[in-house]
C-alpha cells in the first residue's frame, strides 16, 4: 500500500536462514525493490557482532543493495562514523556538494537540509559527476512524528524499465550539468567546494573535467559532461546513474519555475542539465523516467537507532516530506572514477569572464 507521500511500502517480507544464532535476516520486497533487513536476536551492540554483520553485508549487499540494521543498541553520532569506518574505506568529505548539509564530525554529516515540506526525489549520491561513492549509510538518529522516510530504488530495475529509445539517446548524447553559484538561489561555491580560494577551485575543477567560468561580481558558473548509466564494478551490471531528472527546470513546481525565470534568464539558473551536447532535454522525456521512478521507490518507516546501508550504484534513494523533529545523518565511502572511463575527455574549456584566462578542464 502507498504511504501518504504515495510510494509504496513494504508489500512482501521473507525470512531468511541467517546461518547464526545471533542474528535474523529478513528480505523485504515492494516495486520490484528489495533490501535485507537484519535485527539481533538479543540485545547488542553493532560492535559485539560486527564480524557477524560484516558477513550478512558481503553476502547480501551485492544482489540486493540495501541492508537495514534494526534493533541493536543505539550508537552515538561517533559509534556510526566508526561502525561505517569499520568496513575498511576512509569516510568521504562532501566535495563538490550540490545540497545544504551541515558536518557532524569526521566524515559525517547531516543529511540534506531542504524544508521539511520538500520531497527530494530519488538520486544515487553524487551521480552528477564524475567521481562518487560506492557505499553510503544513513543513520536515523531521531525519526520524524510522521513521514520522513528515505524511499529507495533500484537503478538496475530503472535502467531496465526506461525505453530503450530513449537509454541509447542519453547514452551516446551524454548529460551536460551546468550550475551558478550567485545570488543566493543556491548553495554558495565557497561551501560546494570547502574552500573560499580561487585557485583550489580551479585545480578541483581541472582534475574532476569541470569547465569553470567566474562571472562579474565574483561568481561562478561550472559545467560537466557525465555519464547517463554506469556498470557496477563488482557485479558487472549496468545501472541508470544520473540526476537529469532532479537537476532540470522542469523539476521545480510550474509556479516557481516560472518565478526563478522570470528573476534570471535560463544560462543564470541556480541548476540545469542539458544534453552533453548542449541541446535541450524534453521536458516529457524526464517526466517519464520521473515515472518510473515512482513505480520503482519502496518505503518504509524510520526507527530510531536504524542504519541502512546502500551500495550507492546499485540502488537510489530519497526523502519524504515530514513533521519535524527529524536527525538522520549520512557518511560515504569508497570512492570510485567509473564516470571519468564512460565519458572521456569531454573537449570544454575553461575561462574567466573577470580575468581571460584559460586552461582545460
Amino acid at each position: 500500500m502507498p504511504n501518504r507521500a504515495g510510494v509504496a511500502s513494504v508489500a512482501t517480507i521473507r525470512d531468511v536462514d541467517a546461518q547464526s544464532p545471533s542474528l535474523a535476516i529478513q528480505v523485504w520486497q515492494a516495486s520490484a525493490t528489495s533490501m535485507v533487513v537484519v535485527s539481533p536476536t538479543h540485545t547488542g551492540s553493532l560492535r559485539s557482532q560486527i564480524g557477524e554483520i560484516h558477513l550478512v553485508v558481503e553476502r547480501y549487499l551485492p544482489e540486493h543493495g540495501a541492508v537495514l540494521l534494526r534493533g541493536f543498541s543505539k550508537p552515538e553520532a561517533s559509534g556510526f562514523r566508526d561502525f561505517a569506518s569499520s568496513f575498511g574505506h576512509q569516510l568521504l568529505a562532501y566535495d563538490f556538494a550540490s545540497t545544504p548539509r551541515s558536518r557532524i564530525g569526521d566524515g559525517v554529516y547531516s543529511s540534506t537540509e531542504y524544508p521539511a515540506h520538500q520531497w527530494i526525489p530519488q538520486h544515487n549520491e553524487q551521480s552528477y559527476t564524475l567521481r562518487w561513492p560506492l557505499k553510503i549509510w544513513f543513520y536515523c538518529d531521531v525519526p520524524a512524528r510522521q513521514g520522513g522516510e528515505t524511499p529507495i530504488s533500484d537503478s538496475r530495475v530503472l535502467h531496465r524499465r526506461i525505453d530503450p529509445t530513449i537509454r541509447r539517446r542519453f547514452a551516446e548524447k551524454r548529460l551536460m550539468y551546468v550550475r551558478n553559484y550567485d545570488d543566493g538561489l543556491d548553495v554558495p561555491w565557497e561551501q560546494v567546494f570547502r574552500t573560499s580560494s580561487r585557485a583550489d577551485v580551479e585545480a578541483f575543477c581541472r582534475s574532476q573535467q569541470i569547465a569553470y567560468e567566474w562571472l562579474n561580481g565574483g561568481a561562478l558558473r561550472t559545467r560537466q559532461v557525465c555519464q547517463s548509466e554506469a556498470t557496477h564494478p563488482r557485479t558487472g551490471e549496468v545501472v541508470w546513474f544520473n540526476q537529469a531528472h532532479l537537476f532540470h527546470i522542469s523539476s521545480l513546481p510550474p509556479a516557481l519555475r516560472e518565478a526563478l525565470l522570470a528573476a534570471v534568464a535560463e544560462e543564470h539558473l541556480p541548476r540545469n542539465v542539458y544534453y552533453g551536447d548542449g541541446t535541450p532535454i524534453e521536458d516529457g522525456v524526464l517526466d517519464e523516467i520521473r515515472g518510473i521512478y515512482r513505480e520503482s521507490m519502496m518505503s518504509f518507516a524510520w526507527r530510531e537507532g536504524d542504519i541502512l546501508m546502500l551500495d550507492n550504484m546499485l540502488i537510489a534513494h530519497g526523502r519524504a516530506p515530514y513533521d519535524a523533529p527529524r536527525r538522520v545523518l549520512v557518511a560515504m565511502a569508497e570512492p570510485w572514477d567509473g564516470g571519468a572511463a564512460a565519458v572521456g575527455p569531454t573537449g570544454l574549456k575553461t575561462h574567466s569572464l573577470e580575468s581571460g584566462a584559460q586552461g582545460n578542464a
